[in-house]
């Protein structure tokens, strides 16, 4: 039987719940135990799709294409696991599914009602995604975090916590436990702890006990005993299960933190986890995983030697926006053992228009950007800040510093190269000028233009290294639908020998910082969200010039990782490789990107050691075919499509 631990909140959002989520799970997990991971969301929005990055911050993309809310990102990197988009509940998704099956006659031509019809939806959904496998065990998971977005009392989420009361007696006593995450703010010294007695009483009101009370305190001072034992006194819960959560240097120290103060052991006595079978080769895993993490935070406690990144973005007003990049720069910067420091630029401040009507920002914006140990411009929608970013892709380019661009950033790239190489002075994308005479980013065909929620480019696809195996099979062999010739019939590049030995020595393969960085494979899966792609047509006039797209999808006809060869680092992708980083493991991308701002000796290191050592977090399961892969995603193809295979023409 699945045991599940709610994390519910109180007085305000956004305090912690999802690193608070995420850190017991990960303890759980250091015991050896399989976890998972639900956010429920009460939002009507059916995903986090269509939302702007600063009214929720990123949309976190799955291997499956769902676009979901930030925190399965935390999950993800912190339990080291793979989610679907069915792990992120939200009232859109219970709604339409309970109307459809009221449209359909299932309800028996019964009055559809809140209760029970919405909370008995709401308690099978949960039960369900609780048992699918997250891991590359292939078994059902011991353990189901939920995190009950938004904070108790919320009309919205009255629906879900409802479900909750009644889920806690339908799994029974033993396998439900619920901790509670209360703001304890603190006023000119003192603790004060009203607002966690008074959310814990609203909480108590609508049948809902909890088992441990997590106390967050926006400040570096710990929670005074006095303070708990007050706790304690007021919300019926003993001083062992109160728990203070206050401002450490970085989030991986947090459940280190609940650790000191024996979550894991309240909690193996409160859900009978000594009763669970759990093999020794597990256990061992879990003590490995502990050891890593402890490591690592140790590590990061002794990192003196900065790196400087410059983030030229877009939406750099709320940095929840790239939380997934952050991330897989932290991540990069622990293997390094350099102490990042990120500066956030919007790019919009690069453009000439911003000298004219603020020079002060202007000037403060490009000292900021000729200072950095590297650039970076990540992902992005609409034609605001564009022009910026393309001028700090050119210094970065002519400067020999650094740079990595992710989605928009890689399509930037390409503009850049068009307009500055090329001499192409209109280049532009469609996105920004439909009827541009010169477009060099398109619309991909297959895409719908009138629906916006999951019609993009979205979930994990292949992407083919050129000049490897892989890229001189013909597709369908690619796709390992064909059987490969025999070393005398060899293929259609390979039959002349001096022919062959040349390609070889103009091969990508044989000096992409890209493969070398991916552990020297013939293809890599990256996550996907887009709607454009570099025009095919102007494919061949861009590598005659020198932009070398080393990695291309199956067909060779899409391109999605750029890179230039006299370069000590430059770097772009298609896809968001942020979106699979690990603590323990970095995005090869972003660690590579983090190595050459330390210097090309980090460089050098970290090449050999990823040749070596690299291993992708996808289960093996999920790195298949881009045709099989898109038939598990939410694409959804219209028509019109250029290619046949997984962009075929549909009916209207």
């Amino acid at each position: 039987m699945t045991k599940y631990i709610v994390i519910s909140g109180g007085v305000v959002s956004g305090i912690g719940k999802g690193i608070i989520a995420s850190s017991t799970g990960l303890l759980l997990k250091t015991t050896g135990l399989k976890v998972t991971a639900i956010k429920i969301d009460p939002y009507m929005n059916i995903d986090a799709g269509t939302m702007r990055p600063t009214e929720h911050g990123e949309v976190f993309v799955l291997n499956d294409g769902g676009e979901v809310d930030l925190d399965l990102g935390n999950y993800e990197r912190y339990l080291d696991v793979t989610l679907s988009r069915d792990n992120n509940i939200t009232t859109g998704k219970i709604y339409r599914e309970v109307i459809e099956r009221e449209r359909r006659g299932e309800y028996l031509g019964k009055t559809v009602q809140i209760v029970p019809h919405i909370t008995s939806a709401i308690q099978d959904w949960i039960e369900r995604v609780s048992k699918i496998p997250v891991d590359n065990s292939g078994e059902e998971p011991d353990i189901c975090i939920i995190e009950l977005g938004g904070t108790v009392g919320d009309i919205e989420s009255a629906p879900f916590v409802e479900a909750m009361r009644q889920f806690q007696f339908r799994v029974g006593y033993d396998n439900f436990a619920l901790i509670h995450v209360s703001l304890v703010p603190d006023m000119h010294g003192e603790q004060k702890t009203k607002p966690t007695q008074t959310t814990v009483h609203a909480l108590r009101g609508l049948g809902l006990l909890p088992d441990l009370i997590a106390c967050r305190l926006l400040a570096p001072r710990p929670l005074e005993n006095s303070t708990k034992e007050k706790i304690s006194m007021f919300c019926h819960v003993s001083s062992t299960q109160v728990l203070g959560v206050h401002d450490v240097s970085s989030v991986y120290h947090v459940p280190l933190l609940l650790q000191s103060q024996g979550i894991i052991d309240y909690l193996r006595k409160r859900l009978n986890l000594s009763a669970l079978n759990i093999p020794e080769e597990m256990i061992q895993k879990g003590l490995s995983i502990e050891a890593r993490w402890k490591a690592m935070t140790r590590a990061q406690e002794r990192c003196f030697d900065e790196v400087k990144i410059v983030l030229v973005g877009k939406y750099t007003d709320f940095k929840d926006s790239y939380m997934s990049v952050i991330k897989a720069l932290e991540h990069s910067a622990f293997r390094v053992q350099h102490k990042l420091v990120i500066q956030w630029v919007e790019s919009s401040n690069l453009e000439p228009p911003a000298q004219g009507s603020d020079p002060a920002k202007y000037h403060d914006t490009w000292r900021a950007l000729v200072g950095a140990s590297g650039i970076l411009v990540p992902g992005g929608f609409g034609q605001r800040g564009t022009e910026g970013m393309i001028l700090a892709i050119k210094w970065a380019r002519e400067q020999k510093v650094p740079f990595l661009g992710i989605c928009l950033g890689f399509q930037m790239a390409v503009l850049e190269w068009a307009r500055s190489v090329l001499g192409v002075q209109d280049a532009q994308s469609t996105e920004f000028v439909p009827d541009t005479p010169s477009p060099f980013i398109v619309f991909m065909p297959e895409v719908s233009r009138t629906h916006m929620g999951g019609t993009m480019r979205l979930g994990l696809r292949p992407t083919v290294f050129q000049g490897t195996a892989q890229a001189r099979l013909p597709s369908a062999l690619a796709n390992g639908s064909a059987t490969p010739p025999t070393a005398a019939e060899g293929t259609a590049d390979t039959a002349d020998t001096s022919s062959s030995s040349k390609f070889v020595l103009q091969s990508p393969a044989t000096w992409s910082k890209a493969r070398q960085l991916y552990g020297n494979v013939d293809r890599m899966w990256e996550r996907h969200r887009h709607r454009y792609e570099v025009n095919p047509e102007q494919v061949p006039r861009l590598e005659a010039s020198g932009l070398t797209f080393v990695g291309k999808d199956e067909r060779g006809e899409r391109m999605q990782i750029v890179e230039l060869k006299d370069h000590p680092f430059f770097l772009g992708l298609q896809p968001h490789p942020e979106l699979c980083s690990r603590p323990l493991n970095p995005s090869p991308p972003f660690l590579g990107f983090i190595a050459a701002a330390c210097g090309s000796s980090v460089l050098a290191e970290q090449l050999e050691e990823q040749a070596r050592n690299y291993r992708p977090p996808h289960p093996e399961g999920s790195m298949d075919s881009e045709e099989t892969l898109r038939e598990r995603t939410m694409e959804h193809p219209v028509r019109g499509g250029r290619m046949s295979g997984w962009g075929t023409p549909v009916a209207d």
